[in-house]
């Protein structure tokens, strides 16, 4: 069955300690806010300005700053799957996604898409 999947983001994680004076940063090197998703509090983000691009910064629990790339998809499990295939390698499931790391070792998410917003006109189909 075919699905649709595509780069939806970029996250900046950042410890704790420095989650803030990074919120500001990157808040004032867009020129907008990044606003606190109300479900997910350690996330705040916005889409870059003309683009369909979201930005976000997350506050970790633990570990070392870094950058990620999250999916986007319609069907999870088939996208982990063809990912894996490729050779990434499943780390953890996360509430409603999934965590993966890259063959050298990069962490990145799967996530979710709203239903009937992937279409051939904005993502790639999957056969």
């Amino acid at each position: 069955m075919s699905h649709y999947s595509r780069l939806a983001a970029t996250a900046i994680d950042v410890p704790a300690a420095d989650h803030e004076r990074e919120l500001a940063f990157w808040q004032a090197a867009c020129g907008q806010p990044l606003e606190q998703d109300a479900q997910l509090p350690e996330y705040h983000g916005a889409n870059w300005p003309g683009h369909d691009l979201l930005l976000l910064v997350q506050r970790l629990g633990s570990g070392q700053a870094r950058v990620h790339l999250d999916i986007r998809t319609d069907d999870i499990e088939a996208e982990v799957t063809r990912l894996e295939k490729l050779g990434a390698r499943r780390v953890q499931r996360v509430d409603y996604w999934w965590v993966l790391q890259d063959p050298a070792g990069l962490p990145f998410c799967v996530v979710p898409a709203p239903p009937g917003s992937l279409t051939d006109d904005n993502a790639q189909r999957w056969d």
